[in-house]
């Protein structure tokens, strides 16, 4: 058991529905086995348990553990490839690093790279795009096993429409995606998703395939693209006799709780009542959809319409791994959009970087810091002197706190990474010291 003596902020209820920011500036965590026991005022928990060790990490501010619900592991080395829209992105960037993962020593070192990018960012879950290939797949699989992260990824499946490198058919997507499943779904804390990579290069039978894996899995998810952009968009309904772009989806079983669907920039309102019906979620990823011009984020619709949004990086069509660049982008977003859009503070965004992804992906173990809960922490330690160092002292209140670290904190800033009580690290991090 240890007490962690903190500067804590969290969101145990969402602020869309009511909740508020949740703050204490000498917080005591009981931790034992990985799951807080405790929760109060330091001294009130120090002496109910005074033989303990404590960690005082009163210095920065301590957070819940981010959440990305969508991000693309193959992707990691192609970070920054500007100028296109979606689909020349994908032909210019995205495609040719994809079909490289072909070669398993280097889809080991891209694994690498890329789990090294969640951790320095301070994330510690994430439902993961994986590869089209099965071995890469693998890879990924056993690397984020042995950071101890809480990874949902799986096979990429795509019949038409890609370079022929990356083609299946659904004989082999489904028995390539049952053996990976077999072999990594519900191993430590890693679940198997079922990719399409979306209905545009995914046929009725890649996706009948995707559905009988997908019922065959106990607690698998569903993940795939969603009216990213409107040409994308015109091409699904003309490959799909006129369909709506969810209804593709939704025709085979696949839009339910347990579905995260990422963008969804350009919604119909019947698209919206069935994702809400089916309970499905939307994972928002705003730096990616302006960095391919792909539009701006109907937050209010789909708040209105009752459905799950969450964030996601979206590397690597996104511009990084952090939450927190993601969180600035999509209060920027709601901003542009005026009167449409929806005014979010500071405990929106933390909600939308932590609890609303630990719901969208179903774990209700994580996602916030209340007794319980797995602890699954960041802990935010700038520099002195650095911007948000200056920020945090003359932040006058929690919110206005936790906002400049939404408007300032980097990847530079994250001291120190917990996965069910366990210190982790990718690059720089500081280890406190008991006493």
């Amino acid at each position: 058991m240890t007490i962690f003596r903190v500067r804590v902020l969290d969101t145990p209820t969402s602020p869309f529905a009511g909740g508020t920011l949740r703050s204490d500036d000498d917080c005591g965590l009981l931790v034992g086995d990985g799951v807080i026991t405790a929760r109060g005022p330091f001294d009130v928990v120090r002496a109910e348990h005074p033989d303990e060790p404590v960690l005082d990490l009163r210095q920065g501010l301590l957070l819940p553990g981010l959440v990305d619900t969508h991000v693309h592991f193959p992707q990691v080395r192609v970070i920054g490839g500007l100028g296109l829209p979606l689909l020349d992105w994908l032909d210019r960037y995205a495609l040719p690093e994809e079909m490289r993962l072909a070669d398993v020593d280097h889809a080991r070192g891209v694994a690498r790279d890329f789990v090294a990018g969640l951790v320095d960012a301070g994330t510690t879950t994430a439902l993961v795009f994986g590869a089209h290939q099965a071995p890469a797949v693998d890879v990924m699989f056993e690397v984020a096993d042995h950071w101890g992260l809480r990874v949902t990824t799986g096979l990429v499946t795509s019949d038409r429409l890609l370079p022929d490198a990356l083609l299946t058919t659904p004989e082999r997507a489904y028995a390539e995606s049952r053996e990976l499943a077999g072999r990594w779904h519900g191993k430590g804390r890693l679940r198997y998703a079922v990719t399409p990579r979306f209905s545009l290069s995914a046929s009725e039978g890649v996706l009948e395939a995707c559905a009988a894996t997908f019922s065959e899995v106990p607690g698998s998810l569903f993940t795939s693209h969603l009216n990213e952009n409107l040409h994308e968009i015109s091409e699904v309904a003309a490959l799909f006799g006129g369909a709506s772009y969810v209804d593709t989806y939704d025709r085979f079983g696949l839009v339910t709780p347990r579905s995260v669907l990422a963008h969804d920039v350009h919604p119909t309102d019947a698209e919206l009542g069935t994702l809400a019906a089916r309970g499905a979620a939307v994972a928002h990823c705003p730096t990616s959809n302006a960095a391919l011009g792909s539009g701006l984020f109907p937050l209010r619709r789909h708040i209105e319409a009752g459905v799950r949004v969450s964030l996601g990086s979206d590397v690597g069509a996104g511009t990084g791994f952090s939450l927190f660049k993601e969180g600035l982008q999509a209060y920027f977003v709601q901003q542009l959009l005026g009167p449409d859009g929806m005014l979010l503070t500071s405990a929106h965004l933390l909600w939308l970087s932590t609890g609303a992804g630990a719901d969208a992906l179903g774990l209700g173990d994580v996602g916030d810091l209340s007794v319980g809960k797995q602890f699954d922490a960041v802990w935010v330690l700038p520099e002195p002197g650095d911007p948000l160092a200056v920020g945090l002292d003359n932040a006058s209140s929690p919110e206005d706190a936790l906002s400049k670290v939404f408007a300032l904190g980097t990847t530079s800033d994250v001291g120190g990474v917990w996965v069910a009580g366990e210190q982790i690290a990718a690059g720089r991090w500081r280890s406190p010291r008991p006493r």
